[in-house]
């Protein structure tokens, strides 16, 4: 189960080269693909999947990031060492084991309570030790609040002013906004306690935002 082998890390360098390709340039952030075993967070018998550049089903309606995708909204995030970061949408828990190598602390939010228990077990096993939540994240996570940044990974009908409410000023939020097939990225910066600055990047796909301030299931 946790076997990271020599082929596996050669797999993982030559995805980190097809990103670097693609325009990934922060360092940190390819350093952390690089590092992170993608294939323990597939099921034994897709495992052959892990290091295609692509997303892929991991059930319940949920895929696990493509690669790319993951390390664009990362390097998004500017992350400093110190940053607390809420991730809404755990998923299988990929995303957050990069944040992990990248700041010592992270709060996430997953949405269905099979893939919160399933993806628990694993970064338990794993020894990662995040913050896991069963919720609706599209509220945030206020009693932890703020945060220094926020990243959102799945698609939201509009920015939710609850996780803007969450930020720190200085903080960030990066989101994929739009309708059910198609978001824009979006990062918004928290300029001081009433004023937010809005950046616009590439267009995405990533599944529903569901809950309160996302797409009502």
């Amino acid at each position: 189960m946790h076997a990271d082998t020599y082929r596996h890390r050669g797999l993982r360098r030559s995805l980190v080269e097809e990103l670097r390709r693609k325009g990934i340039r922060d360092e940190r952030v390819l350093t952390a693909l690089a590092t992170v075993p993608r294939h323990l967070f597939f099921e034994p018998g897709f495992q052959q999947h892990a290091y295609q550049d692509k997303a892929f089903p991991i059930g319940q309606g949920q895929t696990i990031s493509q690669p790319y995708t993951v390390a664009f909204q990362t390097a998004l995030l500017n992350l400093r060492p110190t940053d607390r970061v809420l991730e809404i949408g755990t998923g299988s828990g990929y995303q957050c084991a990069v944040l992990l190598q990248l700041v010592p602390e992270v709060f996430s939010i997953e949405y269905n309570r099979v893939l919160f228990e399933t993806t628990r077990r694993r970064l338990h096993a794993f020894q990662l030790p995040a913050h896991l939540y069963c919720g609706d994240g599209s509220l945030g996570l206020p009693a932890q609040a703020p945060f220094d940044k926020i990243l959102v990974t799945a698609g939201s009908p509009a920015i939710p002013r609850t996780l803007l409410r969450q930020l720190r000023v200085g903080g960030a939020l990066v989101i994929p906004v739009g309708d059910e097939s198609t978001q824009r990225m979006m990062r918004v910066v928290r300029e001081s306690e009433e004023e937010f600055v809005r950046e616009e990047f590439e267009e995405f796909r990533f599944v529903p935002l569901l809950g309160q301030a996302g797409w009502q299931k």
